[in-house]
């Protein structure tokens, strides 16, 4: 679709198109700001198949048109499976646009869906150092700071004390690696089974002052946290000197703010009055199909971000 075309649809889009929570305050925003490229407020990462129906198929297309409706920023979990070819034409492409690459997920091998780290395995530290070499050659090539690690599933053999240490333990050889890169691990809690043994702020912020490395972090999921313990604002207060980068899903159904029971327009001014300059990703579905759910996204996106 041509560009004048498409600012036509979201302008008609802007007077049609309703966004739960934030529709008392829709009058607040103008229908030139729903059809410039200006950048938002934040800096919030797209991801692949986000605007697929308006761009296609093709992530570079996808990039592309995304920054055409002001976003900056991309994140892509599946990075490290892509082709080298193609990992190097994303990093091209984000440069030539002035775009950040956010989180990829370091890992080679779906941990969390078993037991790992937590286990004080050799097989699994072995893999860590593995794969945290390889993603530092990833992250030359597409440009890439953050990247996401999960330690795994509780291992119901060893105390939680033992298993914390365990994950230390690996973690410290991991951010070894990274700190001379000026990389960053960051390590993701989540909500997904009652199995997961990363669960929570708390946990994940004494686990980053343990390891007590610059390439250790938090990553903190705001749908997961939501799900797992709420209090989003004081806990990002909470663990902010440990926190670079976000992630963004509204809860229920972890699609884009404004279709759950967050108030993402509070969350995004705090986070932006204390002054962060990194990237929020959109880790979420799109809450409806096809072309009228990217430009009801996109609506979302520009509600929650006029805070200012």
């Amino acid at each position: 679709m041509q560009r004048r075309n498409f600012v036509q649809q979201l302008a008609l889009a802007a007077g049609t198109l309703a966004v739960p929570r934030l529709t008392s305050a829709n009058a607040k925003v103008k229908e030139a700001d729903l059809s410039t490229d200006k950048p938002f407020n934040l800096n919030y990462a797209i991801h692949d198949g986000m605007f697929r129906s308006h761009a296609g198929d093709d992530f570079i297309e996808q990039i592309k048109f995304a920054h055409s409706m002001g976003f900056r920023a991309i994140e892509d979990n599946g990075m490290m499976a892509r082709p080298v070819e193609q990992q190097k034409k994303i990093g091209e492409t984000l440069a030539r646009l002035g775009m950040q690459m956010g989180v990829f997920v370091i890992t080679s091998q779906n941990w969390h869906w078993k037991t790992s780290l937590t286990t004080g395995k050799q097989e699994f530290i072995d893999l860590m150092v593995k794969d945290c070499r390889e993603a530092v050659e990833v992250a030359k090539r597409c440009g890439a700071k953050w990247m996401t690690v999960v330690p795994g599933n509780y291992e119901r053999s060893l105390s939680h004390d033992l298993q914390t240490a365990n994950v230390i333990n690996a973690l410290r050889k991991g951010a070894g690696i990274l700190e001379p890169h000026g990389l960053v691990m960051v390590l993701e809690a989540l909500s997904d089974n009652p199995d997961l043994f990363l669960r929570h702020t708390h946990q994940t912020y004494m686990i980053c002052k343990a390891v007590n490395s610059p390439s250790c972090k938090f990553l903190f999921d705001m749908y997961h946290m939501q799900r797992n313990e709420g209090d989003i604002i004081k806990n990002i207060d909470r663990t902010w000197d440990e926190t670079p980068y976000f992630q963004i899903g509204d809860n229920p159904g972890r699609n884009e703010p404004g279709t759950g029971e967050m108030n993402y327009r509070n969350i995004f001014r705090h986070i932006h009055s204390k002054g962060f300059k990194g990237v929020l990703g959109m880790e979420h579905g799109n809450a409806r199909p096809g072309k009228e759910g990217e430009l009801a996204l996109i609506k979302a996106y520009r509600d929650a971000d006029n805070f200012l």
